[in-house]
């Protein structure tokens, strides 16, 4: 199957690091790595904080296939859209659903707070968690798991700017180890068709 691969998307973002490019990269291959039982590290113990105001690990979703995307609720367009994609895609797996859980966490911790992040998600699908926490406890998930962010000022006051922010959705397994990932534009039936099948396989 053929895909574009990248984090990042040049009409939606601006420049953006080496090390984003690289880890596209990476991401892109890591079927053959696997294969060459060569492990991509991607993804770790993190501590954040739940709508509901409950403090949550990466223990807490112990034994759920994860989607994980990082991004922002004031994103004009790639986290809704994507948001809405994987809302459909679970839509698609019916019963396959209760297996997974889709996590969204929060680039930009200084508005989403945990009632913002709460009224989002569920106002796309309640399935959904958005997570968020301190500014310290995102950038150590965001190291985690590669993410790359970057604020960047519109007007002169402090709540005026957007957040350049790497667009993979990560599908990590039951045991938090890395599986794949998918461009943001991936349609829900492929999010779903995929999931199907890499939950369908036998564990090793």
């Amino acid at each position: 199957m053929k895909r574009r691969h990248g984090l990042l998307r040049p009409r939606a973002y601006g420049p953006h690091t080496l090390f984003s490019i690289m880890f596209a990269a990476a991401l892109s291959i890591c079927p053959l790595l696997a294969r060459a039982d060569t492990p991509v590290t991607v993804g770790g113990s993190f501590t954040l904080t739940a709508p509901d105001g409950t403090t949550v690990t990466d223990e807490t979703y112990r034994g759920k296939w994860l989607l994980v995307f990082f991004g922002y609720t004031s994103c004009p367009d790639i986290c809704p859209a994507t948001l809405s994609e994987i809302a459909v895609a679970i839509e698609e797996l019916g019963p396959d659903a209760a297996k997974l859980q889709p996590i969204f966490i929060t680039v930009d911790p200084e508005r989403d707070t945990p009632e913002v992040m709460g009224k989002y998600t569920g106002a796309i699908d309640p399935r959904i968690v958005g997570l968020t926490g301190s500014p310290q406890q995102i950038a150590a998930v965001a190291q985690g798991y590669g993410a790359y962010s970057a604020r960047h000022k519109t007007e002169a006051g402090a709540e005026d700017y957007v957040v350049d922010h790497s667009t993979y959705i990560y599908i990590m397994d039951p045991q938090a180890k890395f599986v794949r990932g998918l461009d943001f534009d991936t349609p829900a039936s492929l999010i779903a068709d995929t999931l199907r099948k890499i939950m369908a396989q036998p564990d090793e």
